[in-house]
């Protein structure tokens, strides 16, 4: 960590709570009627997303299940379902599980212990933190994305924080910044500064109540910290989509439990076009398949081009497999948690 002065140290958290009373955010949906469980969500929907695009996930999921044995009970793919769109669904999936580890090992109610919390599936160290703040008060350090890019600017930390060096320095700021008390208000506010103010692009510095003694504002420096992640090339993946239609209903796959879209249903998807006619002949008796135009998606990592086929099938059988495949109607359809260039795709299918 920078060598501060211990006076700006200690000055930070009551400058920034003072803002926090006057320009924070105060009525978000976890906000009210506060219960570990409702933070606990929102803050697993929020690795993530932007707050504005969770609300709207948030409150049809705490509706749906209100508590953690109702999330506990439903199947994965009504979770995965209400998740649809929201994108990183590895967190949904962790969710569930978590939930049954709750109901299983803790009775139903969300832990209050720090490692227990740490202990549940999807829950790292800032996430654990920030829920005991949250929805105990607890004194706990954070450290998401935008408390990483306040404080490597106030402080002047250097080097990009997913090396272990800068991760440690900035949770050293952290600790550091953190007030004994009103935890709850305090995470608030900087998670809130990082957001709307502290910006990756254009920050408000004008605005910010810790701007005086920020080393990036002082250095004119905003946009070089936190440093970028050291550029690599994107690499690209090119699949084959097999749209198996059998009047209104369409053949789906349910994918591997982890990976890309894991546990998530979507289209039989091969290496090659040559891999979706042999598997449409042998396995339906599609011999033709006709092109439809190319996809493009891109994932954090990598982008994706993806080539759909399409082919009529005579009779939608039933499919030896449930867990796996299903025949699904879009005009009609069930409960099931689908990628958003499935669902896409599936739209398309009704209009074709």
């Amino acid at each position: 960590m920078s060598e501060r002065d211990a006076t700006a140290v200690r000055a930070f958290a009551p400058r920034l709570l003072a803002w926090f009373e006057r320009h924070g955010r105060h009525d978000l949906p976890w906000q009210v009627d506060r219960t570990p469980y409702r933070v606990w969500v929102s803050e697993v929907m929020l690795q993530q997303t932007q707050v504005q695009t969770a609300i709207p996930y948030f409150e049809r999921f705490v509706a749906r299940f209100p508590d953690v044995r109702a999330l506990a009970d439903a199947p994965l793919d009504e979770v995965l379902h209400l998740w649809s769109g929201l994108g990183y669904y590895a967190r949904a999936r962790n969710l569930h599980a978590a939930a049954r580890a709750i109901r299983d090992a803790h009775r139903g109610e969300f832990p209050t212990a720090f490692d227990d919390v740490l202990a549940l599936p999807g829950i790292g160290r800032s996430t654990a933190g920030a829920i005991l703040a949250q929805a105990h008060g607890e004194r706990h350090a954070i450290l998401d994305g935008n408390v990483k890019r306040v404080l490597a600017r106030w402080f002047g930390i250097e080097g990009w924080p997913g090396e272990t060096r800068v991760a440690d320095s900035l949770w050293a700021a952290s600790e550091a910044v953190t007030p004994p008390d009103r935890a709850a208000d305090y995470t608030q506010a900087i998670m809130d500064l990082g957001a709307t103010l502290c910006t990756r692009a254009r920050p408000a510095c004008v605005l910010c109540p810790v701007a005086g003694d920020c080393v990036a504002r002082v250095s004119g420096r905003q946009h070089e910290l936190p440093t970028p992640k050291p550029a690599k090339a994107r690499p690209r993946r090119r699949v084959a989509w097999l749209v198996l239609r059998a009047g209104d209903a369409v053949l789906l796959e349910r994918r591997p439990p982890t990976g890309l879209w894991g546990g998530l249903w979507g289209f039989p998807e091969f290496e090659s076009r040559d891999a979706a006619v042999e598997f449409a002949l042998a396995r339906h008796g599609a011999a033709e398949l006709r092109a439809w135009a190319p996809l493009a998606h891109a994932f954090s990592h990598f982008d994706l081009d993806v080539e759909p086929y399409v082919a009529d099938v005579t009779a939608s059988a039933a499919v030896a497999e449930p867990e796996r495949w299903t025949w699904y109607d879009p005009r009609s359809p069930s409960k099931l948690g689908l990628a958003a260039p499935v669902a896409g795709l599936l739209a398309a299918v009704l209009e074709d």
